[in-house]
């Protein structure tokens, strides 16, 4: 029985096993390294920033409700430079 990508990646090196079928492991390591979206590395800074203000007990979302005075001063509550955020809300 063949599968619906064994005529495209069948018995190349996406095919694992050389089996001639792609099964669903062999799915998934086409589709990360095909279909992947490498746009994590831009977010990683993302990330880190709302780990701050997540330990700090604040969320993106919130500041980005506040007016700049409320945010201006929430931030430096959590003992933050507001000036370091200006660009981030």
């Amino acid at each position: 029985m063949t599968g619906p990508f064994d005529d495209m990646f069948g018995n190349t090196p996406f095919d694992l096993n050389h089996d001639g079928h792609i099964d669903g492991g062999e799915w998934a390591f086409i589709n990360d390294a095909l279909f992947a979206d490498d746009s994590s590395s831009s977010t990683s800074e993302d990330d880190e920033i709302d780990d701050e203000l997540e330990m700090a007990g604040l969320s993106r979302d919130d500041l980005e409700m506040m007016d700049q005075e409320e945010r201006r001063e929430a931030l430096e509550d959590a003992g933050f430079d507001a000036d370091d955020f200006e660009d981030e809300f």
